[in-house]
């Protein structure tokens, strides 16, 4: 079965970070953006892998919309 989800990548001075939005506590890091990505999908896996042996449902979610939004203070 494949799955499809959507994944948010953060760079900073560190490195990089990556969580699926639609799976709750499901992220991870990596010091460059390939490493971060294949982690990633390690990661999902993993998860998807333990809700299965658990009955849990696996999230699908039809449209994500993300923005950038300019916020005055």
């Amino acid at each position: 079965m494949v799955y499809k989800f959507s994944i948010v990548i953060e760079k900073d001075r560190n490195g990089y970070f990556a969580y699926c939005p639609e799976l709750q506590g499901c992220y991870t890091q990596g010091d460059t953006y390939e490493e971060v990505i294949e982690n990633i999908k390690d990661a999902i896996r993993l998860h998807i892998e333990d809700r299965m042996a658990t009955g849990e449902e696996i999230p699908q979610v039809e449209s994500i919309s993300f923005t950038l939004m300019e916020v005055p203070v």
